[in-house]
């Protein structure tokens, strides 16, 4: 079956020790020096699952994406692309400003979950008891190759 993801940034881990007690939790990583893609991708090829990712729910801090589109990014980004690139069905317009957001290695990201669909209100609502509010789903996990599609 599908299996949903759910993305959080802005402030510390904390609702990483309780995601065990959800019922329904399959997996879960912090978003650091990888980048979401990198991490993502890594969790596809442990797993032997594929992904879907909905580019537009991903969370990007505020002013993030305008400093992308001006060409500033970590030196990380070109590189943690390089190494997940083959894993990636992106589509042909994607920007490389998006792609450097998605690659992006936080030093402190945020939490990648993935979890059984009936478990996401559950997940949602311990990030956001926690003050993770801005915590979405951002895609879901599909059988098949694995690959990350966006």
């Amino acid at each position: 079956g599908y299996r949903e993801m759910i993305a959080s940034t802005t402030l510390l881990n904390t609702p990483g020790a309780e995601l065990s007690s959800i019922e329904g939790v399959h997996a879960a990583t912090d978003v650091t020096g990888f980048g979401l893609l990198g991490h993502l991708s890594e969790i596809c090829r442990a797993s032997g699952v594929g992904a879907e990712i909905d580019a537009k729910a991903v969370p990007v801090f505020a002013g993030a994406r305008t400093l992308a589109e001006r060409g500033v990014r970590t030196g990380a980004s070109p590189r943690n692309w390089q190494s997940v690139a083959d894993m990636i069905d992106a589509p042909a317009d994607w920007p490389e400003h998006e792609r450097d957001l998605f690659c992006d290695p936080q030093t402190s990201g945020g939490l990648l979950v993935s979890c059984a669909p009936e478990a996401a209100r559950d997940v949602l609502a311990l990030f956001a008891l926690q003050g993770h509010e801005g915590a979405r789903i951002v895609g879901r996990v599909v059988g098949g190759e694995a690959r990350v599609r966006i």
